[in-house]
């Protein structure tokens, strides 16, 4: 684990930083794959990608700040970028990027819902990779396991100044590899008959419970909302609800588009009114 890898001059070239950069482009690459397989849209996707990475990374480090550490960064404004220090929430990325994805399909008369179930495997596939640079940088932490296995994080790591040489759970690792199964759970699903959206609601179904349930392993922050649920945990509630809520919808709109689509022809014929038999005296 090394959080710098090499120094030019004085400048040092952190694991985080490159490895979140590799994470976008292997992203976009992937998507710009799968929509030139589809044969819809691939020249949109490189400049998709630039704007949605940028965005992304902007999401992601606001939604930390305002939502986990306000209370330090308000009287430490000056450090609201040295993002190096760990503090990037990944559902705050994600919500900024899909914002900024829906501007620039809505902006090029792309299908929004189309396009988000061509590209959904990739944008899991750049949240595995980026798991592996907080890996790297020692942040998005588990806690400690209170055995003698774990994860031993170097000095220098925002893990060790919290919890010293105690083993922690591979929270950030676990998730990484979380996120490759539900990027081969998309391709699958992707294959069969599903309706225009329901494969992007799926990633986020499948995602936020992810993280629900791995955010009781989590070390890096243990405040409660309500008293119930990490913020991490009751924003995943929320997306998992309003996902499904979406998914159910796709299907029967377009399950009544078919039904309204087909003509009079495909319908099967009524069975005619049984004729009453007469009343009979005996």
């Amino acid at each position: 684990m090394h959080q710098f890898l090499f120094y030019i001059g004085d400048v040092p070239i952190r694991a985080y930083g490159l490895v979140l950069s590799l994470s976008i482009i292997l992203a976009t690459g992937v998507a710009y794959f799968l929509a030139k397989q589809d044969g819809r849209w691939h020249e949109h996707v490189i400049d998709m990608g630039i704007y949605c990475g940028l965005a992304g990374i902007l999401g992601s480090r606001l939604w930390d700040v305002f939502f986990f550490d306000w209370a330090y960064y308000k009287d430490h404004l000056t450090e609201l970028l040295n993002v190096w220090q760990g503090g990037m929430a990944i559902q705050g990325g994600i919500v900024l990027g899909v914002a900024a994805g829906v501007f620039y399909t809505r902006r090029h008369g792309i299908d929004t819902w189309a396009f988000a179930d061509i590209v959904c495997p990739a944008i899991i596939l750049g949240q595995a990779i980026g798991r592996c640079a907080n890996l790297l940088n020692g942040d998005a932490f588990g806690a400690p396991t209170g055995e003698a296995f774990g994860l031993l994080y170097p000095p220098t790591t925002l893990a060790y100044q919290t919890y010293g040489d105690q083993p922690l759970w591979p929270a950030e690792v676990w998730e990484g590899q979380l996120d490759m199964v539900i990027f081969a759970l998309l391709l699958i699903y992707r294959s069969t008959q599903h309706a225009k959206g329901q494969a992007f609601a799926l990633y986020v179904m499948l995602y936020s419970a992810a993280r629900f349930a791995l955010e009781y392993l989590r070390g890096d922050y243990t405040n409660l909302v309500f008293g119930l649920f990490k913020s991490a945990q009751m924003t995943s509630v929320i997306a998992f609800a309003a996902a499904l809520a979406v998914w159910l919808w796709l299907g029967f709109r377009a399950r009544r588009a078919e039904l309204l689509a087909s003509p009079a022809g495909d319908m099967p014929p009524e069975k005619p009114a049984p004729v009453p038999k007469k009343h009979r005296r005996r």
